[in-house]
């Protein structure tokens, strides 16, 4: 590493790391067809998980590591947020996006609280381990 390299790094790792949501930011993703939200997830057999309601991104790195995904519920009600890593997804197709784990293994994961969440990130990079990252 060069010493402007290593200064770099040094003060990515100082930074305290949170996560918001894309649509909160200024930011946007190259292109149309690569925006993912509002597609329908699946799980490895194929069963729908609900749809991809946003993407959640590192402030540090600037880079996606979550997509929320709504679950159940009728008109906002009773309806569940799930946060999996970008890791999980295997394929994505037109309409739909994949992921290597099943149904079951989402809806154990922790409940997402919107007010931990927004004060904690640790609540997002603790769902890494949950998922095997």
């Amino acid at each position: 590493m060069i010493p402007d390299q290593t200064a770099a790094h040094q003060d990515h790792a100082e930074k305290s790391r949170t996560l918001s949501r894309l649509r909160d930011n200024d930011k946007t993703v190259s292109g149309s067809d690569e925006d993912i939200r509002g597609r329908m997830v699946k799980d490895k057999d194929g069963q729908d998980l609900g749809k991809i309601e946003g993407l959640m991104i590192d402030d540090v790195e600037h880079k996606v590591r979550f997509i929320e995904v709504a679950t159940g519920g009728f008109l906002g009600l009773g309806e569940r947020k799930s946060f999996i890593p970008v890791e999980a997804i295997t394929r994505i197709a037109a309409d739909e996006v994949h992921i290597d784990r099943t149904r079951e293994h989402v809806a154990g994961a922790p409940l997402y609280d919107p007010t931990v969440a927004t004060v904690d990130a640790n609540y997002f990079f603790g769902l890494y381990p949950y998922y095997g990252y």
